[in-house]
């Protein structure tokens, strides 16, 4: 009986050794083709900007060529960060759980999310070989090689969520898991006819119902917005399922969100190379000194990284590690330092080059120059508003016994910053006059950025490239995924009238342009802290951005209101996920942010109401 049981020890051991092995082999697979996509991206948009401005011989080719990569880059991109975990989720509701129930739903989002996947992959085929019969227009060839990313895209993320699925060896949840999802789809199916003649109720059901549910339940945004696409689209109407695809493949294969990533590897290089601590460190020698003199440092630092960056997440990250430590050795309590470092990533959310106005941008047609000129002084305005609680917090500290740093200390630091302080105006410029588009910017700042790396500040790390690069792929990955399933739901929503539905309803509040920006400000909030800002962007950008152009409300004026809106509702807690990227970041528990993080959202709450009755503060600066 020893030796049975010895034998079948070692069969198991064996045979999950053999499952890991699959696993990291397959994820390799995935990541280092990513990673260099990644790169290869940065290459060819740097080369079509040196080709245009320096030999003024354009590259024809080089958006074309991109744009096919792109697609690869999102999709193979999405494996790595559901691999990883990390595509976007609400886990508020589900963290109050027993540890048990916990990972009961942790199944579930798995099998739902491998229920999308599995959906979706005929219906991609079919969308792939359709586009074979497309040729693209400078190189020539068919658009089944851009295409065939989706439905690779799709299995090879079966593969992994089936993989991660067995690895939790909870046999008995699993199939409970199973049994509930099958359930689930079972019974829409059996309801199909009562479902088809409730004709704009299913919105209700689907998008509203749903979506709640399985958002609250851990299932990855993406993937619950996705699920009720599919389930409202195959069960209440009569379109083919490829238009799902379709509409997928616009949101993700949008040129102008290859920003994206490459924004998100730039916040990464600044942080690897040191030019965010030389930032810092110059900020630290004026103010250092004074009475909260480091959380003014902490706001004019993310106002800074967040003109290079690009991504919230990136700038706290190379933010925290540097001002944090120094911050709770003055006294500083954890929950004041990651109640401060939420709140300066909702107030930068307007500072170019903002992802968020990059999608903007995207789905509305609105100007991304015009965005960038006129997200600078509304980041300003919410600064301030947070700069004058710090002040009237920081009278009731005791005076500091920190040494006010010299002229020459001053002058010194000043110096060994200056090309890292350059950086974001060299960017902004880049794009004001010209030289390169929003989506080719970031290549200057990456190439520049690699340079002052090298040459500058000495400090680059070989090693860590490959990483950084995969890093990139998940996120941007995780990014692209939501903006395309959100594309999804925006077009099955637009397709069954409620945009006219809702434009009357908008238009018709009374008030005019005031209510509709004041209910614009309340809705917002809402959805960034259950959404977020992109996903909420994608899909009530194309809606509500008409009404406001309607109702004479500036678009640029508008975009920076709802922006700063959901940056609100992004970092208060206790549904924003940006609150806990903040805490997750700093290492400090959510639950010591959760009442010191109040008077900063009333703060921010008065600079958006600011912002939202001057128009100037948007649009004074267009030409």
């Amino acid at each position: 009986m020893a030796r049975s049981s010895e034998a079948s020890a070692r069969s198991h051991t064996v045979g999950a050794g053999k499952l890991r092995a699959a696993h990291n082999l397959l994820a390799r697979a995935v990541e280092i083709p990513a990673a260099l996509l990644v790169a290869a991206e940065i290459v060819i948009l740097l080369a079509g900007v040196i080709g245009r401005y320096v030999f003024h011989h354009p590259l024809i080719w080089t958006d074309e060529l991109a744009s096919i990569l792109f697609l690869w880059l999102a999709m193979l991109g999405s494996t790595v960060a559901l691999r990883r975990g990390e595509h976007m989720r609400m886990t508020a509701l589900v963290a109050k759980f027993s540890p048990a129930t916990r990972a009961f739903f942790d199944l579930i989002a798995i099998v739902a999310s491998m229920t999308l996947l599995i959906l979706l992959i005929r219906p991609s085929i079919d969308f792939a070989s359709d586009q074979a019969f497309v040729t693209t227009p400078t190189l020539g060839i068919p658009d089944i090689w851009r295409a065939a990313a989706m439905p690779v895209g799709f299995g090879l993320m079966t593969l992994l969520a089936f993989l991660r699925l067995i690895a939790f060896k909870m046999w008995k949840l699993t199939a409970g898991a199973v049994l509930l999802i099958g359930a689930g789809v079972g019974i829409s199916l059996l309801l199909q006819p009562v479902l088809f003649d409730l004709g704009n109720v299913n919105l209700v059901i689907f998008f509203v119902g749903l979506v709640a549910l399985l958002v609250l339940s851990g299932v990855p945004i993406a993937f619950s917005f996705g699920l009720a696409t599919f389930g409202y689209l195959s069960l209440t109407t009569s379109n083919p399922m490829e238009v799902v695809v379709g509409r997928m493949d616009e949101g993700m294969s949008h040129l102008i969100l290859l920003a994206v990533p490459l924004f998100v590897f730039l916040g990464q290089l600044i942080e690897m190379t040191g030019m965010a601590k030389v930032m810092v460190n110059f900020l630290a020698s004026l103010l250092g000194h004074v009475k909260g003199g480091l959380a003014y440092v902490l706001v004019g630092a993310m106002y800074l990284v967040s003109g290079i960056s690009g991504s919230k997440a990136a700038d706290m990250a190379a933010i925290a590690p540097v001002l944090l430590p120094e911050m709770k050795a003055r006294g500083v309590k954890e929950g004041d330092l990651v109640a401060l470092l939420a709140a300066t990533g909702a107030q930068t959310e307007t500072v170019p080059p903002s992802l968020v106005l990059i999608t903007i941008g995207s789905v509305t047609g609105v100007s991304i120059a015009a965005l960038f000129t006129g997200g600078l002084l509304p980041g300003i305005v919410l600064a301030i508003a947070l700069c004058i609680l710090i002040g009237w917090r920081s009278r009731k500290m005791q005076s500091v016994s920190h040494e006010k740093s010299s002229l020459r200390d001053i002058g010194l630091k000043f110096l060994i910053a200056l090309p890292a302080l350059a950086l974001p105006f060299i960017i902004r410029s880049a794009v004001i006059e010209g030289v390169a588009t929003a989506t080719e910017v970031s290549t200057l700042g990456i190439a520049y950025s690699v340079l002052a790396g090298l040459l500058i500040y000495r400090k680059f790390s070989w090693r860590r490239l490959l990483p950084m690069l995969v890093e990139t792929a998940a996120l941007s990955g995780a990014i692209l995924f939501i903006i395309g399933a959100a594309t999804g739901m925006a077009w099955s929503l637009t397709q069954s009238g409620f945009s006219h539905s809702l434009a009357r309803a908008m238009t018709g509040l009374p008030g005019g342009a005031i209510t509709f920006v004041a209910v614009s400000i309340v809705c917002f909030i809402i959805l960034g802290s259950v959404l977020e800002g992109i996903p909420a962007i994608v899909l009530f950008g194309p809606l509500l951005f008409p009404i406001a152009r309607q109702l004479g409300v500036h678009e640029v004026h508008y975009a920076m209101v709802v922006v700063l809106a959901m940056g609100l509702g992004l970092f208060a807690p206790p549904f924003g996920v940006g609150y806990y990227s903040a805490c997750a970041i700093s290492k400090i528990d959510p639950s010591e942010g959760m009442k010191a993080i109040v008077p900063y959202m009333i703060a921010l709450l008065i600079g958006v109401i600011v912002v939202a009755c001057v128009p100037w503060i948007s649009i004074g600066f267009l030409g």
